[in-house]
């Protein structure tokens, strides 16, 4: 029998896949410059409900309360007023818990008790919808990977390989803020 793996047209077929992916990588992110929507959150940015019927209200700390599920927000511009939702890397989960708990890195990134992370798993992409109360912890439904919001997104089940990238926040005027750039990449890196 004869194995493919060596073959010509295979060599060829992997050549072309990766010089695909490596041309296209220029172009995203240059449409992600271009577009203001697909631009990752950045220093300054509000936060806005995802969804449901507060879509696109401006998320005040008193939305967010204590031992409540997180919520799912976008960031927005304030002075041009564009909603930062045309890629799905842009999701950030909102959570407040107790101060007392959080470990001195991720206090010093909280406003309150507020967190904000990534909304994305790190193991394939898929977005982070459940939220166990009992233990306070994010976890991804497709793989099961659990993140602890306490301590900086770390792993704490599952086969996510990293941790959710954090976004530092602050309140300013008394909404929520984005105090930087994620911590980290969103999102999962194929192999």
């Amino acid at each position: 029998m004869h194995s493919c793996s060596g073959s010509p047209r295979r060599a060829l077929l992997r050549a072309a896949l990766g010089a695909g992916v490596f041309l296209c990588a220029p172009r995203y992110a240059a449409a992600q410059a271009e577009n203001p929507r697909m631009q990752r959150p950045q220093a300054g940015d509000r936060f806005v409900f995802a969804g449901f019927e507060r879509i696109g209200h401006v998320i005040t700390p008193g939305d967010v309360p204590a031992g409540k599920p997180p919520l799912l927000a976008y960031p927005i511009d304030p002075s041009s007023r564009v909603v930062r939702d045309g890629s799905r890397l842009n999701q950030v989960l909102l959570v407040r818990l107790a101060v007392e708990e959080l470990d001195e890195d991720t206090r010093a990134r909280s406003a309150d008790g507020v967190v904000a992370y990534s909304g994305v798993c790190t193991h394939t992409g898929c977005d982070v919808t459940v939220w166990q109360a009992e233990t306070r912890r994010f976890r991804c439904p497709c793989h099961e990977s659990e993140f602890d919001p306490r301590d900086r997104g770390r792993v704490v089940g599952g086969p996510a390989p990293r941790r959710l990238p954090q976004l530092p926040v602050k309140v300013v005027d008394g909404v929520i803020v984005a105090d930087g750039a994620f911590i980290g990449r969103p999102g999962f890196q194929p192999g």
